[in-house]
């Protein structure tokens, strides 16, 4: 068989969901031996700190965003999208920047700046162009907002690896990422809860437009006036749970599957509150909680569910969690309680927190792998081609 023809070149979440899983194992275990300085780090033109944060927002987290909008993307405007020798290219260029990330200072500066933005320019770009070629038959309006978030990420990423503009970098990536969990909640919750409870959420322009607007201005956080962005981050997530109570929360919560979209969902409204805090109130305890509030409370419960759900219906299975699925959310539960709760009870052992956590998001993605990277390597049982 022709490489290209493999059932993993299919269509974009196949090889991205796998490359989502293998990060979500190395990464954080890495992160941990690293910070206990029981390894030796990469090398390079920026901290440890940053090495981390860049890794687990790109390497991890636009392997997850990758694959799934490559595969959302072309269901939106209804064309064949991404598939064959175009998603080798971007796996061959993220694999790329993995390894200039963590042989920068062994590699010339033109070779570490193409290996760090070769992977995101392509897969922008080609993103960019199926939402422009093909918007006359786009089934949502609002993909004007990604035309917007996605080319910043380009400017978050090299942000995040300045001396100098870490702390903004970092901003401008969580807006962005917080930014895509918007739109992609307000678009899948309704279907889940349709398909689990038979009901249907109410929609209203009053607060999806406002939330979306005010999430954007909010990539721009580090660079407004403090009070501006508490003010903001305070009105916005007013608005979120405004409307989490209007999408009967009493009965998502019910279901593991459809409650943790609903908790990845409040975390996004209490990193905006504690972002608040921070300005109105500062108190000390909140140091990097904030963005661990939404990487661990958001992207770590949202994100396992929603593969599970894309690697069940996009290979033609029906979607059911059976108790394996389940474990993966109760561990990156406990993940998060050990990552964001245990640590201002005992701070003492903050390093033992650190483990226990990152061992909790790799045995979870470890599960995952196991799980569903072989369905990703063979044909739809369905006999559907993509």
């Amino acid at each position: 068989m022709k490489l290209s023809a493999h059932p993993l070149w299919l269509v974009g979440f196949r090889p991205f969901f796998t490359l989502a899983c293998l990060a979500g194992v190395v990464l954080p275990l890495l992160w941990a031996a690293l910070f206990s300085g029981e390894m030796t780090g990469p090398s390079g033109p920026f901290s440890l700190i940053q090495w981390h944060a860049h890794e687990m927002f790109f390497g991890f987290g636009w392997a997850v965003l990758g694959g799934f909008l490559l595969t959302s993307t072309k269901n939106w405007v209804n064309v064949r999208g991404y598939h064959g020798a175009a998603l080798i290219w971007l796996v061959a260029a993220w694999l790329f920047e993995r390894l200039g990330m963590w042989f920068a200072g062994a590699w010339p500066r033109p070779l570490f700046l193409l290996a760090n933005n070769l992977f995101l320019v392509s897969i922008v770009a080609m993103l960019v162009a199926t939402l422009v070629r093909h918007r006359k038959t786009d089934s949502y309006k609002d993909n004007g907002f990604f035309l917007v978030v996605l080319p910043l990420f380009l400017v978050a990423k090299n942000l995040m690896l300045g001396t100098d503009t870490f702390a903004l970098g970092v901003t401008i990536a969580l807006g962005l990422f917080r930014m895509a969990f918007l739109v992609m909640l307000e678009r899948t919750m309704t279907a889940f809860m349709k398909g689990a409870f038979q009901v249907v959420l109410p929609r209203h322009a009053w607060l999806d437009l406002p939330i979306k607007g005010l999430g954007l201005v909010l990539v721009a956080a580090g660079l407004l006036p403090p009070a501006l962005v508490a003010g903001i981050a305070l009105i916005l997530a007013a608005l979120l749970l405004t409307r989490f109570f209007l999408w009967k929360p009493q009965l998502g919560l019910r279901r593991l599957d459809v409650g943790v979209m609903y908790l990845g969902y409040l975390a996004i409204a209490a990193q905006l509150l504690i972002e608040f805090v921070a300005v109105a109130y500062p108190v000390a305890w909140i140091g990097t909680v904030s963005v661990h509030v939404f990487t661990f409370g958001a992207m770590g419960l949202i994100i396992p569910a929603m593969l599970v759900r894309i690697c069940q219906g996009h290979t033609g299975r029906k979607v059911v969690f059976a108790r394996a699925d389940k474990a993966v959310l109760w561990v990156m539960i406990l993940g998060f309680m050990l990552r964001l709760v245990a640590p201002q009870l005992y701070p003492a052992a903050y390093a033992h927190w650190i483990h226990l956590a990152a061992l909790c998001w790799a045995s979870a993605f470890a599960l995952l792998g196991w799980r569903y990277v072989p369905f990703l390597f063979r044909p739809r049982i369905d006999g559907k081609e993509h």
